[in-house]
């Protein structure tokens, strides 16, 4: 029994295995700083960085919670893992100032990087908050979740924390930084295909277009399969900076991982056992960024 507002629920709302996403692009974005300048690399705003993207998951886990029980999305027939407000262990009231709170804390945290990379922060910052309750609330409804995703958790957090772990002298965008970046978000949509493919009737029935719910079962497979493969193709391009490591590490070991888990998803296709997949994908993506950054790091040492 878990008590309504308690430690325990507060833990489960904040959905711990979610931080891996978050924690995978600033990784990334650190380890291409550290292959570009070594230990020129600046500590403190990549610490800020992923401090601000755990909290920003907590927060966007508490908005997508909150939002979807005031919607009524929630119900006995979700597929999904239980949610907090709808199983009565967070009280809406609760909830609004939990919700408050951690974007509060997120910004709190993400106001010294104003030092790092000019006033032009308070702008990204201001927008990774907006677009946290435009996803769940509005955007999420017409199919713009996946650009999101590729924006989010891809883009912005890579480059941005690339750019500002930069010495300072040397900071500047890059076309390696966006092509590592765009792969991040790939990678990382994956998690959402599995998720919009999963509810796709629930979606139909509450009147969620996703992009599964616009393209259908049958694409959404594929698509699945096809993020996986265009994520390594972009890390190939490393080979021809001679960073090799980091361009075949992926496709060794992350590759297989992905490709296995596409073909348990087309075997289960419906029901409460894609959460199986959505398990295994989470785990795909901390592979991908964890071999990827360990071949940025090993490109700099080689």
């Amino acid at each position: 029994m878990i008590r309504t507002n308690s430690l325990q629920a507060w833990l489960l709302a904040a959905r711990p295995k979610t931080l891996s996403g978050a924690a995978v692009p600033v990784m990334i974005g650190i380890a291409l700083t550290y292959a570009e300048c070594g230990n020129s690399i600046r500590l403190v705003p990549a610490l800020l960085c992923l401090l601000f993207a755990f909290i920003m998951q907590i927060d966007a886990n508490f908005v997508n919670d909150y939002f979807d029980f005031l919607r009524g999305n929630d119900g006995p027939d979700r597929l999904g893992p239980l949610r907090a407000c709808s199983q009565g262990w967070i009280t809406g009231n609760a909830m609004k100032k939990g919700i408050l709170f951690t974007t509060a804390l997120a910004c709190t945290i993400g106001l010294p990087l104003v030092a790092y990379g000019g006033w032009t922060m308070i702008g990204v910052g201001a927008l990774c908050v907006v677009f946290c309750f435009l996803y769940t609330t509005h955007l999420s409804y017409i199919g713009m979740g996946d650009l999101l995703v590729l924006l989010f958790f891809g883009l912005v957090p890579v480059t941005m924390t690339r750019f500002l772990t930069l010495p300072a002298r040397q900071q500047s965008f890059s076309y390696d930084s966006f092509a590592v970046a765009l792969a991040c978000g790939l990678v990382v949509d994956t998690l959402l295909v599995v998720n919009n493919y999963r509810d796709i009737e629930n979606d139909l029935r509450d009147g969620k277009r996703t992009l599964i719910v616009f393209i259908g079962s049958c694409w959404g497979e594929r698509l699945y399969l096809g993020l996986g493969l265009a994520a390594c193709a972009l890390c190939g391009l490393f080979w021809l900076k001679g960073w090799h490591m980091a361009a075949v590490l992926p496709l060794a070991g992350y590759l297989p991982f992905h490709i296995a888990t596409y073909r348990e998803l087309c075997k289960i296709g419906k029901g409460r056992a894609l959460n199986r997949v959505l398990g295994s994908t989470a785990r795909n993506i901390f592979i991908f960024g964890l071999l990827l950054s360990a071949g940025l790091l090993l490109s700099r040492l080689l």
